[in-house]
Order: structure tokens, then C-alpha cells, then sequence
């Protein structure tokens, strides 16, 4: 397919670098355009501006900072795209901003996917991102081999905008709890004269460990 990406920083190089990988055709541009150069290595056209990455695209991707700084990329550019055109919204931009952009979608005639993704920056260099996707059925399904060089896992929320962020938000928050929760243990048992590693020890295995809470607590 013809892709158009915007945003190619962190998490969005590497989804754009497997969906290169997978056969498709890609122009990407990113506000900072050291970070999409290495893409070109990879076959990617790099686009002067959003609305050359836009232009006959059959999907474009979004993956930027918030809901201001996507409107702010693509939203006049946004009058390029081709009717019908599948916008897979893969950043975390709130509730307010998927329903601001997913207007400014049908302003322009593009069929809106509020899709962001589960993952840091090793998954997405692995391509086992966890895509949340809401959307209309026939969209989600032209995407399927969009997300799939990208993703691990694939959970389809809804057919409304919306659905998938808030899920994004609440997923989220767990993240927050675990390290919010995690920071205080290790805290409690150095304060106890703990070695932080024996309380590690202690619930690895069993019911009350957590791959997450593992890898963080041994960063920290």
C-alpha cells in the first residue's frame, strides 16, 4: 500500500521501518528530519513537507507528541489526502484531541482510526506493539496489513473514535500504578534494610510478581 507517515521519532521510526520491510510503499516526513534520513536506507521516499507524505496516499500514519502537535503536522495538509483516505491515528492525544482530530478527518473526506499503541520503544523496534483500534469495520480490516508488521497483538474496541483512547488512557494509568507502586516498595525496603532484590526474589514466580514490576525495580 501507499503510506504516508508523520512522525518519525521514537516509536514511529521502526513502525515505519517494518511496514518498508513488509512491502509497502512509505513517505515520511518528521518535524526533525535527521530522525526519518535513516528510513531512506530502508527504501522510504522522505517527504518535504506532511502534504508531499500525504498526497495519494492510500493510509497515513500519524505517530506524534499530542493532539496539538498532529493538528499543527497535518491539519492543512490534511486537504491533499484522496477521498476516502484511512488515517490511522496511532499517538496518544486524550479524548478531546481524538474527537477534535477525528472531525478534522471528515473535514477533508479521510475515514478516521483511533488506534494507539501499547509499547515502548523495544517493541516497536521488534514490531510487537499492541495496536488498540477503533474504527469502522471496513477500515480496520484495510489496515489489517498495516498493523500487522508492527504489532504483536491487534484488540478492536469499537466503531467509534474514541473507544480505543480511552482504553489507551486506562491502560495508561495501570502502567502508573505499577511504577508509582514499584518506586515505593523499593523505597519501604531500603528503609527497612531490605535489599530491594530479596522482595524481588521473594514474588518472583508466584501470584504477585509482574514482568513490569521486575524490569523496572531492577532499573531503579
Amino acid at each position: 500500500m501507499e503510506i504516508g507517515f508523520v512522525g518519525t521519532g521514537t516509536m514511529g521510526a521502526p513502525m515505519a521501518r517494518h511496514l518498508l520491510e513488509a512491502g509497502h510503499r512509505v513517505r515520511a516526513w518528521n518535524r526533525t528530519r535527521a530522525k526519518a534520513e535513516p528510513l531512506a536506507g530502508h527504501g522510504a521516499r522522505l517527504a518535504a513537507d506532511p502534504a508531499e507524505a500525504i498526497d495519494g496516499a492510500e493510509v497515513l500514519v500519524t505517530m506524534l507528541l499530542d493532539a496539538d502537535a498532529t493538528e499543527s503536522a497535518v491539519g492543512d495538509a490534511l486537504r491533499c489526502a484522496r477521498e476516502g483516505t484511512v488515517w490511522w491515528q496511532a499517538g496518544t492525544v486524550g479524548v478531546e484531541g481524538t474527537g477534535r482530530l477525528a472531525g478534522l478527518a471528515g473535514e477533508h473526506g479521510l475515514v478516521y482510526v483511533d488506534a494507539p499503541v501499547l509499547g515502548t520503544r523495544q517493541p516497536a523496534e521488534e514490531g510487537k506493539l499492541v495496536v488498540l483500534a477503533a474504527g469502522p469495520s471496513g477500515a480496520l480490516d484495510r489496515l489489517a496489513e498495516v498493523f500487522a508488521p508492527t504489532a504483536a497483538k491487534v484488540l478492536r474496541v469499537g466503531d467509534e473514535p474514541g473507544a480505543a483512547t480511552r482504553l489507551k488512557l486506562v491502560a495508561n494509568h495501570w502502567v502508573f500504578v505499577l511504577v508509582q507502586g514499584v518506586a515505593e516498595t523499593v523505597q519501604l525496603a531500603r528503609a527497612l534494610g531490605v535489599e530491594p532484590e530479596r522482595w524481588l526474589e521473594a514474588i518472583a514466580g508466584g501470584p504477585l510478581d509482574a514482568g513490569y514490576a521486575q524490569l523496572k525495580a531492577k532499573a531503579m
